[in-house]
């Protein structure tokens, strides 16, 4: 095998516990990570969250691409849920080197902070994401690094999605596209943090830019297992953003309006937690906006 090819596994749905809320809780949307890989080289794009789901991972990779070097491990965003299983990996591949651009990596390192970890990670993890926590290293000016001095791997950054310094890892020998956050497949999107009618028309101009390339794959952030990996996922992001709002611009009473009209169009996508953290995120923005 001389040229590149391609995998993706799907971290299955974690439990959580749900924070200050007793013993409820609920499942984590399913994660995808990314191999790429030669003859004798491979990249991984993102990791899972707990060391469960990042020693299976592991198990995957020795399966799909075995006697493979690790070389590379490239985190899309600073979303704790796509860097988390760096320790684990890094202590079975000690040769890898964890890559992300200058804006991801400053927000691992606030997603790492101690009160920030302890109330958004710990408290619905408890116990389950490996420490001590593992950072990338800054990517170049170029935003580009290779394999075996042969292949292009490009990062792309699209400004805010689904969070701030959104990145795509383009590869063009494979007219790949491993998008992380910015697309989603049959899953509820996540729009708290994209809280606002700008960062929602920044999400859409963000998978434009993915259009523009003209990719034959697609791989989105979070997706169901068993989905293909094709273009349309790209135009299905867009419209879920659309829709939510026109939804929010109908003046919804309560996030529960929202939540039951988006349930209503995409009755399919999984985690409806996602929808409802969004809609709650969109009446906090409101009532900021309202200070």
């Amino acid at each position: 095998m001389s040229e590149l090819r391609s995998a993706v596994y799907i971290a299955p749905p974690a439990p959580f516990q749900n924070p200050g809320k007793g013993s409820g809780g609920g499942r984590w949307s399913p994660i995808s990570c990314t191999l790429i890989f030669s003859a004798t080289e491979a990249v991984l794009v993102d990791t899972p969250i707990t060391i469960q789901q990042t020693e299976d991972l592991i198990a995957f990779i020795e399966r799909i691409a075995p006697k493979r070097k690790l070389s590379y491990i490239y985190i899309t965003h600073g979303h704790g849920d796509h860097f988390f299983g760096l320790p684990i990996l890094l202590q079975k591949f000690p040769g890898a080197q964890a890559l992300a651009t200058v804006g991801t990596v400053r927000h691992m390192e606030q997603q790492i902070e101690e009160k920030n970890y302890q109330a958004q990670w710990e408290s619905r993890f408890p116990g389950q994401i490996a420490r001590p926590f593992v950072l990338a290293q800054p990517l170049p000016a170029n935003n580009e690094f290779r394999l075996q001095d042969r292949w292009s791997f490009q990062a792309i950054e699209v400004g805010h999605t689904d969070t701030h310094d959104s990145t795509v890892l383009w590869v063009p020998s494979l007219r790949l596209a491993v998008c992380g956050d910015v697309v989603y497949g049959q899953v509820h999107q996540m729009l708290l943090e994209a809280n606002t009618a700008a960062k929602r028309d920044e999400w859409i101009r963000a998978v434009e830019k993915i259009e523009a390339l003209d990719p034959l794959y697609v791989v989105p952030g979070h997706c169901q297992e068993g989905e293909i990996m094709g273009y349309w996922h790209l135009e299905n992001t867009k419209q879920y953003i659309r829709d939510f709002s026109r939804i929010v611009e109908s003046k919804p009473k309560s996030p529960r309006d929202i939540v039951g009209a988006m349930t209503k169009l995409y009755p399919d996508r999984y985690n409806t937690g996602a929808i409802i953290m969004g809609a709650m995120g969109y009446f906090q923005a409101m009532k900021e906006s309202k200070i």
